[in-house]
């Protein structure tokens, strides 16, 4: 299993507070099938910053620990980038990590509360650039969540988009499942992972969360899944279903 979105690096972000907690994640996550991490610390988002040489050499010394405990994980540097308008400049200056060594998939977070204004401009910048924007955790976005179909728009433009595990397996509320569950049946995200930041509040579910779409929707869609995590890290064209409008009855639509 690999798991494209962890804050396992210890002292760089609100994850991992020391290599000892680093292990500890790279333990818990080995005992749930989980055999290579991406590691994502927060970049840009203002409280902090985490350059790809920096992060390169986290993963080494952690990667070294690691080999040393005779722990089977295999870790690979990357970024969760909070969206920032020189972001094209800071990629031409090769300060910015991918899913894949092609340099082809980055991993785009937008505020908690909103969607930035140049976000549709930067997207297609992006693109047009040949890299495709990964949007993390579009579940527990607050504009999203108002209208989801604000979501598709970017699907609809060759996006991409991950859903946390916790938030399928209701980590974070009834609301947030739910809304997981009219994500998937849309065709508006693509792969699961786990946005872990610690063993205990914030720990991975991903074995619970590929259980439970297996049983929910099916092994095609699990297979759909693994496909698109498998794709990204190795830089392979993604082949995402047709996305498909959210459906909001007339009262949730009021009461939003």
């Amino acid at each position: 299993m690999i798991d494209l979105h962890c804050h396992i690096l210890p002292g760089v972000d609100d994850g991992a507070k020391t290599m000892e907690e680093s292990v500890e994640m790279a333990k818990l996550a080995a005992s749930e099938g989980i055999t290579h991490i991406l590691a994502t610390p927060h970049h840009m988002n203002r409280s902090w910053f985490n350059e790809k040489q920096d992060v390169i050499k986290l993963v080494n010394q952690l990667q070294s620990e690691l080999d040393r405990q005779e722990i089977a994980m295999t870790i690979f540097p990357g970024q969760e980038i909070r969206l920032y308008g020189d972001i094209i400049k800071d990629i031409e200056e090769d300060k910015i990590l991918f899913t894949d060594e092609q340099q082809q998939y980055i991993l785009i977070e937008f505020p908690t509360a909103t969607i930035p204004t140049y976000a549709e401009r930067l997207f297609f910048d992006l693109q047009s650039s040949g890299k495709i924007p990964i949007i993390v955790h579009p579940e527990r976005n607050h504009e999203i969540l108002k209208h989801p179909n604000h979501l598709k728009d970017f699907i609809d433009k060759g996006a991409l988009a991950q859903l946390t595990a916790a938030s399928y397996t209701g980590g974070f509320g009834s609301k947030i499942q739910k809304f997981s569950k009219q994500l998937i049946e849309a065709n508006l995200v693509h792969f699961l992972a786990s946005d872990a930041h610690n063993v205990t509040n914030r720990a991975f579910h991903m074995q619970d969360a590929y259980d439970r779409l297996s049983k929910e929707y099916g092994t095609n869609k699990l297979g759909e899944f693994h496909k698109v995590t498998k794709d990204l890290i190795n830089g392979e064209l993604v082949v995402a279903p047709t996305p498909k409008e959210v459906k909001q009855s007339f009262l949730s639509k009021w009461f939003k």
